[in-house]
């Protein structure tokens, strides 16, 4: 192929560059695409006959250069970006690169508040309404909402939650106010473009991050205000109680992830069926072992309580997450077979 990659397609130079990465490399990004692009690029791959060296060469340098310009805007923002690049390939290349990346990238709003510290986000928001709060946090990542929500007053914790949760389109106008909130400490990039965030979704991934008790807190002040709602978001998520709904090969593989002592605190509070579960799946000896230290145990603070379950429940999602356990939460697609 001798033709100069000007007058490549996007997915010509797509097919070039898999075939230069490789098999497994190629085998690898597959798995992050949707299938239609997997049968069009495979197609594409399929009537490349022959990859001239030049071309090749000048793919895997715009390859390189989108993802260095992609890097530095997660680092600091397109304006970063482009200095940065400015200076490694002069304006013109730097523009070029910039302007090719953000056709197709969305910077999302907030992005610059993504680096920040939980508590430096929240000094500049703890005041503001709720509706912005839960703009806010929808936008942040999951940890970092969840810090920011645990350490907002009860009273707004769970009105803030709602709103997340009942969230779904912002307009370009709407975000680009709430962002001049932080402008004055932190850099900002607006996307032009309506995008949806919050939801059901996003709340359930901030309240998995908080702790137990402002979790209880919120679903509670939700079963009251809005009882579907709060049904719902507890359906997608994973509380210690639920462990007695896991398969006994996952509780193994979880007993083996977490402390002991995490453990016997969790259990000191927790149901005789969740109790049962657990022993069920330790050795005869461990179960004796684990009952006669919980005995001696004596008076234990609900707060450390919670604290251990909340570990021994973020070991359990990162576990589904790595795809090592599999939690059934109803409905016929969760089925276990």
């Amino acid at each position: 192929m001798s033709k100069a990659t000007q007058g490549l397609s996007g997915r010509q130079k797509a097919a070039i560059l898999l075939i230069t990465l490789g098999p497994e490399v190629s085998a690898q990004i597959f798995k992050h695409l949707r299938d239609e692009e997997i049968e069009q690029l495979t197609l594409e791959i399929a009537n490349v006959r022959k990859v001239d060296g030049q071309d090749r060469e000048m793919i895997l340098s715009e390859f390189h250069q989108i993802c260095l310009a992609q890097e530095y805007i997660s680092q600091g923002g397109i304006s970063y970006a482009k200095d940065i690049l400015e200076k490694a390939l002069g304006e013109a290349k730097a523009l070029e690169v910039i302007n090719r990346l953000t056709a197709t990238l969305q910077v999302r709003p907030f992005d610059f508040a993504r680096k920040a510290e939980p508590t430096q986000i929240l000094n500049f928001i703890q005041n503001e309404n709720s509706q912005t709060i839960a703009l806010v946090l929808s936008y942040l990542q999951s940890d970092q909402s969840s810090q920011i929500l645990s350490s907002l007053p009860q009273d707004k914790q769970a009105d803030v939650a709602r709103r997340i949760a009942l969230m779904d389109s912002t307009s370009p106008e709407v975000i680009s106010q709430v962002e001049r909130v932080l402008e004055q400490k932190l850099s900002a990039t607006v996307t032009q473009d309506y995008t949806n965030a919050g939801g059901i979704d996003s709340i359930v991934q901030i309240l998995n991050g908080v702790d137990r008790g402002t979790e209880r807190t919120i679903l509670d002040a939700l079963e009251i205000q809005d009882p579907e709602l709060a049904e719902e978001i507890k359906k997608r998520m994973f509380v210690f109680e639920d462990i007695v709904n896991i398969d006994n090969r996952s509780i193994q593989r979880i007993i083996r992830d977490i402390e002991n002592a995490d453990l016997q605190l969790a259990l000191k509070v927790a149901s005789e069926e969740v109790r049962e579960a657990i022993f069920r799946n330790m050795s005869k000896r461990m179960a004796e072992t684990f009952k006669e230290e919980m005995e001696f145990m004596g008076p234990v603070r609900l707060r450390d309580v919670e604290e251990a379950q909340t570990r021994i429940v973020a070991t359990i999602r990162r576990l589904e997450e790595s795809g090592e356990i599999i939690i059934a939460r109803g409905g016929g697609d969760d089925i276990i077979v």
